[in-house]
């Protein structure tokens, strides 16, 4: 899957905009998230984050581009795009306002005259964990638009020169969309157990692109998790895709390691200990941490 810094037609450099400490990067998680959902079709996609409009600081959240116009995307999310599709998140304290729409709207309308963008090739999502109630009935009331969920949370609507839709991630499948679905600051204890076995299930070519995902969930749900006593799964999946990534900086900077491979097999080994004092399964030591059972044995 490309993470691109450049428009693949105008060649302009997105501006990098570091996340404040003491905030959550929200739009980070999501756009980690987003191009989760799509993996499978990460051949046929672009991702850009932070699309910068022009030397003023108006930034498009996240632009996803067809390589390809051809390319079928059939994933729900995904049912209304077409060659540029442009995608705009509300953290979960915040919605999509009426403001809010128009605003995004006004976006697209520049986005395709500086990239000399046909209107009728672009697309427009939004991204909230709240239902829609006012935008929704706004473009129903004051625009005659046509409005459909065509999918659990998923409200795509009709009308425009572009097409368009609102998505409550809140309502999305947990079947179909774990990654948008669980981008949220108060999930329940099944929803945890969930994203942590997704996470024990990735492999480690994906590992990297979850770190910032995983890191917002954990501290958005700090003290739920903390409550419940999960942060000892949490915490195991989090240290292991630093370790699979190839994150040696914030393993050494844990005193865990000394050097890239050194610290990846000590880190690996630390897990493997914490496992078995919980009294997990060899099977599950043994999945998770890639581990022969001598080695655990020896623990």
């Amino acid at each position: 899957m490309q993470n691109a810094n450049l428009h693949p037609n105008t060649g302009m450099e997105r501006e990098k905009n570091p996340e404040k400490e003491e905030g959550i990067p929200w739009h980070t998680a999501f756009f980690e998230a987003i191009q989760m959902e799509l993996d499978e079709y990460g051949q046929d996609l672009q991702f850009i984050s932070e699309y910068p409009l022009n030397t003023q600081p108006l930034k498009i959240d996240v632009v996803i581009i067809k390589k390809s116009s051809d390319a079928a995307i059939e994933k729900n999310i995904a049912s209304i795009f077409r060659k540029e599709n442009i995608a705009e998140y509300k953290s979960p304290d915040d919605y999509v306002s009426v403001d809010d729409f128009y605003k995004v709207y006004g976006y697209a309308c520049l986005y395709s005259s500086l990239n000399k963008v046909d209107m009728k090739d672009l697309t427009l999502s939004f991204v909230e964990s709240h239902y829609p109630r006012k935008v929704l009935a706004h473009l129903q009331e004051e625009r005659g638009y046509v409005v459909e969920e065509k999918w659990p949370g998923i409200y795509i609507v009709s009308g425009d020169i572009l097409p368009i839709q609102i998505i409550d991630n809140r309502k999305l499948s947990e079947e179909e969309n774990i990654w948008l679905k669980d981008l949220y600051n108060k999930l329940e204890p099944s929803e945890k157990r969930r994203i942590t076995t997704e996470i024990y299930r990735l492999g480690k070519d994906k590992a990297d692109r979850i770190k910032a995902y995983l890191y917002v969930i954990k501290r958005a749900n700090l003290e739920s998790l903390q409550e419940a006593g999960e942060m000892f799964d949490i915490d195991l999946a989090w240290e292991k895709l630093l370790i699979d990534s190839g994150d040696a900086a914030r393993w050494e900077a844990k005193g865990e390691a000394r050097g890239e491979e050194k610290g990846r097999q000590e880190g690996i080994l630390n897990i493997a200990q914490k496992m078995k004092k919980a009294g997990r399964p060899f099977t599950e030591i043994m999945e998770f941490t890639e581990l022969p059972i001598d080695a655990i044995e020896q623990l």
